[in-house]
């Protein structure tokens, strides 16, 4: 049966053997105590009064004591009451409301506070990075800082994160990680900074340094066959580019001379066909007026250029014995000679197709005539 059951016999509050202690005894007993320390051991109630009041005006000096505070050079105070706030202290000696009605917060607005951050992200050419830099920082709003974000300091590097990731992945490899590298880090930092101040954090981003951005080393020989192939890609583009500005620009210059010469041919038989019809008809018009003087005019010119042009000579020995000797050899030098000297004056003459340079052919109608008669 339990000790508190009915029939127990037995009273909680009292132990074996001893009578039960009251809660007003307890308190009556350190009252007499306090009593002796200020009134004398055993004093009266009117000496133990005036002791409980020396107590109680110490205890609030003591107190009081505790609201005083010193704010260095480079602080701000940020007081509050009951959690509010109420004003900021400028360095020196001040004094507030002690604990709990009022606190005060000391924030450092001059000191520049430094973090590193590592992270392994991708970039706009979807290329892996290896990132470490460093982040410097000063809390430049103590009142900001100290009520409007829970934790500044770790939602700083939060953003910073954000802001990076943003900013690297919508740069290539390439600006990364040659000269303009410096552009990244301002971008960085004006994206971080315009993040917090929506924030409120109270915190002003000084400035951030670019440590390492490089491929991460499990990474790294891929990335160097891609790259390689990516050269070789830009390179081959240019040689064809190269080859295509050399051999364009001559298959059109080819084709304007090939239209050129189609031109020219074209002016020349067109001129070489009006001087035929031109000089046809000044022989039309001179075989009219004395037809025969004509045509003996043309079959002796006829003869003339079939025998300057051949090398046989046919000589007429009827009713006569005597055979005539004829230095053929002398005659066809002779003749060569006489081609040599008149070429460049067929030359000449076939520049103009209404001179001299259509006789032969002139000639060679005559004969057909004269053949066909």
């Amino acid at each position: 049966m339990a000790w508190n059951e009915s029939g127990n016999g037995k009273d909680p509050w009292k132990r074996d053997g001893e009578e039960p202690i009251e809660l007003d005894k307890i308190v009556q007993d350190w009252q007499r105590r306090f009593a002796g320390l200020f009134g004398g051991r055993g004093g009266g109630g009117a000496s133990g009064g005036a002791g409980g009041f020396v107590l109680l005006v110490v205890l609030l000096v003591a107190w009081g004591l505790t609201g005083f505070y010193r704010v260095d050079e480079a602080e701000r105070g940020v007081v509050q009451r009951f959690g509010a706030y109420t004003q900021t202290t400028l360095p020196g000696l001040h004094w507030h409301l002690p604990f709990p009605i009022e606190t005060v917060d000391l924030v450092n607005t001059i000191a520049v506070s430094n973090y590193a951050y590592r992270t392994e992200m991708l970039t706009a050419d979807e290329q892996y990075v290896f990132i470490d830099m460093v982040v410097q920082y000063r809390r430049t709003d103590p009142v900001k800082y100290s009520f409007e974000v829970v934790e500044p300091d770790l939602t700083l590097q939060d953003v910073t994160e954000s802001a990076l990731r943003e900013v690297v992945g919508t740069t290539m490899l390439d600006v990364l990680v040659t000269g303009r590298r410096d552009e990244i880090a301002s971008r960085t930092r004006d994206v971080l900074q315009a993040t917090i101040d929506i924030y409120g954090t109270g915190i002003t981003v000084t400035s951030i340094s670019l440590e390492t951005v490089n491929y991460p080393q499990s990474v790294q020989a891929a990335v160097d066959d891609a790259q390689k192939a990516r050269n070789d890609s830009e390179r081959f583009g240019l040689e064809a580019d190269a080859y295509a500005n050399d051999i364009v620009p001559r298959a059109r210059g080819d084709a304007v001379r090939m239209l050129e010469d189609a031109r020219g041919y074209r002016d020349r038989v067109i001129a070489d066909a009006q001087g035929e019809a031109a000089r046809f008809e000044a022989l039309l018009a001179e075989y009219a007026k004395a037809p025969r003087v004509t045509r003996d005019r043309l079959y002796i010119e006829a003869v003339e250029e079939v025998y300057g042009n051949t090398s046989k000579v046919l000589v007429g020995s009827e009713g006569t014995g005597n055979l005539m000797y004829l230095p053929l050899d002398k005659l066809m030098n002779q003749t060569g000679r006489q081609n040599t000297v008149s070429e460049p004056n067929r030359a000449a003459d076939s520049q103009s197709p209404q001179t001299q340079s259509t006789a032969g052919s002139v000639r060679d109608e005559a004969r057909e005539r004269r053949v066909r008669e």
